[in-house]
Order: structure tokens, then C-alpha cells, then sequence
């Protein structure tokens, strides 16, 4: 049986974007990233978790707004190889009436029937609801705080639930 699935958000879990804009979490690198056309967007990346992500027993995949960039900005400066992503397509930014996060429908696609966590920092009640209704494996929604992004205790809850999983 395959790996389950891990789902990355860039801004937030890697990217702490809601932390004070003057002050650099300690332990993060600052890029420029020159993703659309304009001012570069200002990313904070913490290069020791590649290795984290690297070491726990999923298959990685971006679902990010940054898709495929993810492999170009990203990947390289925390040490993670080029990654498969989600590919939302129309789906980009759509509003949902029912509250349920754009990103969530196309996860639940692209997972089929293998467990996933997902980590991000926009999930809510509606998504929880949307993936126990519509995916038939296990699955984690693990909320991040943008203000700190990802953190040791987030890596051994990801941890747990993988070793959690039936065989």
C-alpha cells in the first residue's frame, strides 16, 4: 500500500505570513519571490523543515496557491526535492456558498481513496464536514497558526496520526 498523502500550504504552515511584518521569526530566511508580475513577495522559510517534512511517513504534495512555483520559490531553499501538486485550476480562489474552503473539494478529488493530512491555515468546521462526507479513508485537517507556522508539536501530531493508520 502506498504512503498517505500529505497536503502542504505554503503561506501560513511554511510561511508565516501573519507574524509581525518587522520582525523575522527566529530560525527563518527571508526571499524575494518574483511570482506575478510586480513587487516580489516578501517569504519567510525556515530551512529545517524540509528534513522534518522528509522524515515523516507521507508522500508530500503542495496544495497551494503557489502550485507548480512552489517547486521553483520553495522547495529549494528548504531542502525538499520538486513535489506533485494539487492543480485547482477554475477552482482558484472560487467562493462557495455552503462555506467550505475552495482548496477542499479538489484535495478530496486528488486523493481518491488514500489516507491524507492536510495542513493549512484556513480550514474550517465546513471543510472538516465536506471531507468526513465525501472521502472514505482517514483524514487529518490540521490547522497551522499563520503567525508562527509549522512547529515541532505540528510535526508529532502529523506524526501520530500516520502511525495511527491501519497497515
Amino acid at each position: 500500500m502506498s504512503r498517505p498523502l500529505l497536503f502542504l500550504d505554503v503561506d501560513g504552515p511554511l510561511n508565516p505570513y501573519a507574524a509581525q511584518a518587522e520582525r523575522r521569526p527566529a530560525g527563518y530566511t527571508t526571499i524575494r519571490a518574483a511570482v506575478r508580475p510586480g513587487r516580489p513577495l516578501r517569504v519567510w522559510l525556515n530551512r529545517e523543515h524540509g528534513a522534518a517534512l522528509l522524515a515523516l511517513p507521507f508522500e508530500l504534495c503542495w496544495a497551494t496557491t503557489w502550485m507548480d512555483e512552489a517547486n521553483r520559490w520553495i522547495a529549494p531553499v528548504i531542502g525538499l526535492p520538486a513535489l506533485p501538486y494539487v492543480d485547482f485550476g477554475a477552482q482558484l480562489f472560487a467562493y462557495r456558498p455552503d462555506g467550505v474552503h475552495w482548496k477542499t473539494e479538489a484535495i478530496v478529488a486528488y486523493a481518491g481513496d488514500r489516507p491524507f493530512a492536510w495542513v493549512d491555515d484556513e480550514q474550517s468546521q465546513a471543510d472538516d464536514a465536506y471531507v468526513t462526507a465525501h472521502h472514505p479513508g482517514p483524514a487529518l485537517l490540521h490547522h497551522v497558526d499563520p503567525r508562527i507556522g509549522l512547529r515541532p508539536d505540528d510535526f508529532a501530531t502529523l506524526a501520530r496520526f500516520a502511525a495511527g493508520l491501519p497497515g
